[in-house]
């Protein structure tokens, strides 16, 4: 199932750059080249060919992981993706755990503080922190914390997140890209926590008097925490292409960049090869999160 939609992922992209109007055989040939020079390049590259024909070739090097080579640099694409995707997974996994070690104990929180002040506070400010755009909060961010306090970098991501200059480097594009996220994993453990805690089981603990934090955290958190791992797996992919526009916003040279860079220069075997990237990320982390859930409950078994 996992190849059928990676194979069917590799259509669609290769089919939309297909047949869209810019020709790359004029844009690497140059701006000043005649029809003949931009027909030896076509030629050259293999863009005279059918289509059928140009998305066999693509597939039957993508088996043996040869993603072609840049038009721009003239250097294989694979060399070039293998530096920038490990900057822009230290910047969503980043994300990933700000959204984690923020969003789930809030929904914890809202969820046995349901119809308090508290949860209406914090669940309307879900609502405003899922719309706002993170471009506009990085610029915001940015503009405060770096531009006129001073406190952190502008932009740039040179180290992991983990070391003492990666963190001032990652803390506001990291909490930019995960706002929203923050928020979904609020209102989605907000709603599990709800419907586990009313259950049977838990109001039996509570009746043998067991205490309120093993109840919560040891008998309702892992029932609640299926949803949360389908939404972890979801946030984690789209966090991976949400970094396209973050990386823009603090100049950070991670696949986002590459990506709009290529799609500005017309670059169509780096795009083809960085959105299937992308996709495949996406496919492969929500496959580990349901290969998970049997861990985490028992009842869900995979033959």
């Amino acid at each position: 199932m996992v190849v059928l939609l990676l194979f069917g992922m590799s259509f669609i992209v290769f089919a939309s750059l297909y047949i869209t109007p810019r020709d790359p055989a004029q844009m690497v040939a140059g701006a000043a080249a005649t029809e003949a020079e931009i027909a030896n390049v076509r030629a050259s590259l293999g863009l005279d060919k059918p289509f059928l024909v140009q998305y066999g070739i693509y597939l039957k090097n993508l088996l043996t992981l040869d993603l072609g080579t840049s038009y721009a640099t003239r250097q294989p694409i694979i060399d070039e993706i293998a530096v920038r995707l490990p900057i822009t997974i230290n910047l969503a996994t980043a994300a990933i755990l700000i959204a984690v070690l923020v969003g789930i104990p809030l929904g914890i929180l809202t969820a046995l503080k349901r119809d308090t002040w508290l949860d209406n506070l914090l669940t309307t400010t879900s609502l405003f922190a899922i719309s706002i755009p993170n471009f506009w909060l990085g610029t915001m961010l940015m503009l405060i914390f770096a531009v006129k306090l001073k406190w952190l970098p502008t932009g740039g991501m040179t180290d992991f997140f983990w070391t003492p200059t990666g963190f001032r480097q990652a803390i506001l594009p990291a909490l930019a890209l995960s706002t929203s996220t923050i928020a979904s994993f609020m209102r989605i453990g907000r709603s599990a926590m709800l419907d586990v805690l009313q259950s049977d089981y838990i109001r039996t603990a509570k009746a043998k008097g067991i205490p309120q934090k093993k109840v919560v955290f040891v008998h309702a958190l892992r029932n609640a925490m299926i949803p949360l791992l389908t939404q972890f797996g979801t946030s984690f992919g789209g966090l991976l292409g949400g970094a396209i526009i973050t990386e823009q916003v603090f100049v950070i040279n991670g696949l986002g960049t590459y990506l709009i860079n290529a799609i500005n220069t017309v670059n169509y075997p780096v795009v083809q090869s960085t959105v299937l990237v992308i996709a495949t990320m996406f496919v492969l982390i929500n496959l580990a999160v349901d290969l998970i859930y049997c861990l985490v409950d028992p009842r869900v078994k995979y033959e």
